[in-house]
């Protein structure tokens, strides 16, 4: 029997460039699950941590952050064996050339696609030595013959996978191919598993152990994977080890005081200090909900770690004259008219954008002079 820990796709040194301040609590946070993760490790008596490519970000990254990764994982009470990936592959000067990969006792960086036989299992890594590639990477295994737990390393797409380019592609079944109990895979930032033809899974993407971007799904995890035997149907848990949480918001404002339902949406967002949250706002917006919006914006910039606001797609509601007659009459007015048939009428929604977004500024402005 061997129980180890699956992950992949850490991406440490990533930038997180479009986060502004929380840029770097955004990197800071992936160290801290990496030690999640090894906590993870010893507290369900995992032998092995498996790290299926893209440890880093690239092979440029900052050496010190290097050593600290390294530090980190030879803290492991296991073995750690790693696979580098595309975004780390092994060339000249990588990475993986740094002395601290050879200076610990447990950790090994997989330099070259042969069996590797531990005590309970043999691994079959698939180390990546080039950026991009169409060659398949399992196509060297064949464990079909050996009466010994088999267990694969990867990183590429596996064919089929909604909007990632072929590269390293890895058929569904590469694991019923190549004879493996399990392959564990890299590449896709989110869990996924596929079962074979018994609807046994034997071939699972771990997912990234700290989410990366909006949009992401089931990732912040890392995977227990637990097989009794040569042959027996491995048993895969799904461990969450992120730290902080990305919410994707997209809220319609069909009625008058709509705005409030976003300020609810966010009320209900639990540990904000560790939310990353982007918000978008579309339909119809009435002048009386302005200053509701400005709460929604204020949320955004006060509570949580990181907080954007979209209302590129909002209108003036076409009903709704108090936008024109809660202003004085004259030149004020009469551009606030012009400004609103804008918005509602203009040929591209860029237009629309700015005329909403101007209106709203000319109310700040007149609310403003009335101070």
């Amino acid at each position: 029997m061997i129980r180890f820990i699956h992950t992949a796709d850490w991406q440490m040194g990533m930038k997180a460039s479009g986060l502004g301040a929380a840029s770097q609590a955004v990197r800071d946070a992936r160290l801290d699950s990496l030690k999640s993760l090894v906590d993870i490790g010893h507290d369900k008596n995992a032998e092995l941590l498996l790290v299926t490519g893209d440890l880093f970000e690239d092979n440029a990254v900052d050496r010190l952050l290097v050593r600290r990764v390294g530090d980190l994982l030879a803290t492991f009470n296991g073995k750690v064996f790693i696979t580098p990936g595309n975004h780390d592959p092994l060339v000249p000067g990588s990475v993986w050339d740094h002395p601290v990969w050879q200076e610990s006792k447990n950790v090994t960086v997989i330099r070259e696609a042969n069996p590797i036989e531990l005590d309970d299992c043999t691994l079959y890594p698939c180390p990546l030595k080039e950026k991009y590639s169409t060659r398949n990477p399992t196509s060297w295994i064949d464990a079909a013959h050996s009466d010994r737990i088999a267990i694969g390393m990867a990183h590429g797409t596996v064919e089929g996978m909604p909007g990632m380019e072929p590269d390293y592609p890895i058929p569904r079944d590469a694991a019923t191919r190549a004879g493996l109990d399990y392959l564990g895979i890299g590449h896709w930032h989110s869990f996924a598993t596929y079962p074979d033809s018994k609807g046994e899974t034997r071939m699972a993407y771990s997912g990234t152990h700290e989410t990366t971007k909006f949009g992401e799904r089931d990732s912040g995890n890392v995977l227990l994977v637990e097989i009794e035997s040569r042959g027996a149907r491995p048993k895969i848990e799904s461990i969450p080890c992120g730290q902080l949480s990305w919410h994707s918001l997209d809220i319609a404002l069909d009625r008058e005081g709509a705005v409030e339902d976003a300020i609810e949406t966010l009320d209900k967002i639990d540990a904000p200090a560790k939310a990353l949250v982007r918000l978008r706002l579309d339909g119809m917006l009435y002048a009386s909900d302005r200053a509701k919006l400005a709460v929604v914006e204020e949320l955004l910039a006060s509570r949580f770690l990181y907080g954007s606001l979209s209302i590129e797609k909002l209108v003036p509601a076409p009903e709704d004259d108090s936008w024109i007659e809660s202003l004085p009459a004259g030149p004020i007015r009469e551009a606030a008219e012009k400004i609103r048939h804008q918005a509602l009428n203009a040929s591209d929604d860029f237009q629309k954008s700015i005329a909403t977004q101007a209106l709203i500024e000319l109310f700040e402005l007149k609310e403003q002079a009335a101070l």
